[in-house]
C-alpha cells in the first residue's frame, strides 16, 4: 500500500494501486483523508487502507473509501464513491456511498490534486 501525500502521475496509480478488472474495467480502491487532503492506494480491501491511515493519526471520521478508474481519468467516472466503510449511520451516512455532496466535493478536489495525467 502507498501513503500519497505529494502529487503522483496516474501511471503510479495503474501500476501501484494493486488494481482489479472486474467487468474489463481497471479499478483501483482508494481511502482519502478530507482532514489532512492525503489517501492510501494499493490495498486489497478499503478497510486495509483505512488502518494505515489510521495507524499513522487520521481520525476515522475523516475517512472514506472510493473507486478509482484510471481509464475514466478527467471523466465524472474517475471516482466512484462507493465502499463498506462508507457505511456511517452516526454521521448520517447510511449507504456505501458518500451521501454528503460537499464530502463528495473535497473528495474529488483531494483526488485531483494528488494524481494527475
Amino acid at each position: 500500500m502507498h501513503l500519497i501525500t505529494t502529487p503522483i502521475p496516474l501511471s503510479f496509480v495503474t501500476e501501484n494501486a494493486n488494481c482489479t478488472n472486474p467487468d474489463g474495467k481497471s479499478l483501483c480502491k482508494a481511502v482519502v483523508d478530507v482532514d489532512r487532503k492525503i489517501m492510501v492506494i494499493g490495498g486489497s480491501m478499503h478497510v486495509d487502507e483505512e488502518e494505515m491511515l489510521l495507524d499513522e493519526e487520521s481520525e476515522q471520521n475523516n475517512l472514506w473509501g472510493v473507486n478509482l478508474y484510471p481509464d475514466q481519468f478527467g471523466t465524472s467516472d474517475f471516482v466512484e464513491f462507493d465502499s463498506m466503510i462508507n457505511l456511517r449511520p452516526n454521521l448520517g451516512n447510511r449507504s456505501r456511498s458518500v451521501e454528503n455532496v460537499e464530502t463528495q466535493k473535497q473528495i474529488l478536489s483531494i483526488v485531483s490534486s494528488l494524481v494527475h495525467a
